[in-house]
């Protein structure tokens, strides 16, 4: 059994959640590189100019990449030789609150989602989500997310008689749906199967893969190659100005699901896609 102080665990988290937002992964920069090569028009190369300039920019300056810093969303692998000395969940809020504290980021959460709404003034509760692994390590992954995009997810509980084709359709409504508002170029990421609840879980997971990682299906492989041509082909472009560079990834996750249903949810997230983690 090895231990964990709930101090490491706090440090950790309050690095990440200023790591996050002032880098962007090095899979999306690079995409954004390669989608100024391939727009055609100078409107778009330009707009994705000035998006990888703000990367840039918030990096060097240690600045925050977007206003919006995101309700803290943070994924915990905890090996099942681990012992957290003190509680995991008040480590985890801990961390954020020094972290959103110390780094400058926006305090985005109210306290009650309809009629009170006060703000708790430093960016807790956050969302966590807890996984039993084999072995001695924890690993934390912090993926703050505005709601810029968030708004822009959708989930839908199809009949398996749509088939591969009603999840075609259904990602393309919700990618027209959400048109310029998530701040294209956009991350999309895809859940199938499951139930209701684990569904949404599945497409957030999709949404943070690299951009080179695919699914072991080819299958599914062969659509999310399919759905991010025909999502670039909207021409809804860099910003919503228009262009080729709609979205820079499209990730699929499945699960196994009951025989009467085909749940399908779809996480939008804007160019951004912040997310870092450790292992402790």
């Amino acid at each position: 059994m090895r231990i964990i102080k709930s101090e490491e665990i706090t440090e950790a988290v309050k690095d990440l959640c200023i790591e996050s937002n002032y880098d962007l992964p090095c899979d999306i920069y690079d995409a954004i590189k390669k989608g100024m090569g391939q727009e055609v028009t100078d409107l778009a190369k330009e707009t994705l100019g000035v998006i990888k300039e703000n990367a840039d920019v918030a990096k060097e300056r240690k600045r925050p990449i977007c206003q919006d810093t995101g309700m803290a969303v943070i994924f915990c692998d905890v090996g099942d030789e681990v012992f957290v000395e003190g509680n995991l969940k008040e480590a985890i809020n801990k961390g954020v609150a020094l972290g959103y504290k110390e780094g400058y980021l926006r305090k985005s959460i109210v306290d009650d989602p309809v009629f009170d709404r006060v703000n708790t003034k430093d960016n807790t509760p956050a969302v966590i989500h807890y996984d039993i692994v084999p072995g001695d390590q924890l690993k934390i992954t912090v993926a703050p997310k505005g709601f810029g995009s968030e708004n822009m997810c959708q989930i839908k509980m199809l009949k398996p008689s749509d088939g591969i084709e009603g999840v075609k359709n259904f990602i393309m409504k919700v990618v027209e749906d959400a048109g310029p508002n998530p701040c294209p170029p956009i991350v999309v990421g895809v859940g199938i199967g499951g139930n209701f609840e684990s569904v949404a879980l599945l497409a957030k997971k999709a949404m943070m893969k690299d951009v080179d990682v695919h699914h072991p299906d080819p299958r599914y492989q062969a659509v999310e190659e399919e759905m991010l041509d025909k999502i670039n082909a909207l021409g809804i472009g860099p910003a919503g100005f228009g262009g080729a560079t709609t979205a820079l990834s499209l990730h699929i996750e499945t699960a196994p699901t009951h025989i009467a249903g085909m749940p399908v949810a779809v996480a939008i997230c804007c160019h951004v896609a912040r997310h870092k983690e450790v292992v402790l």
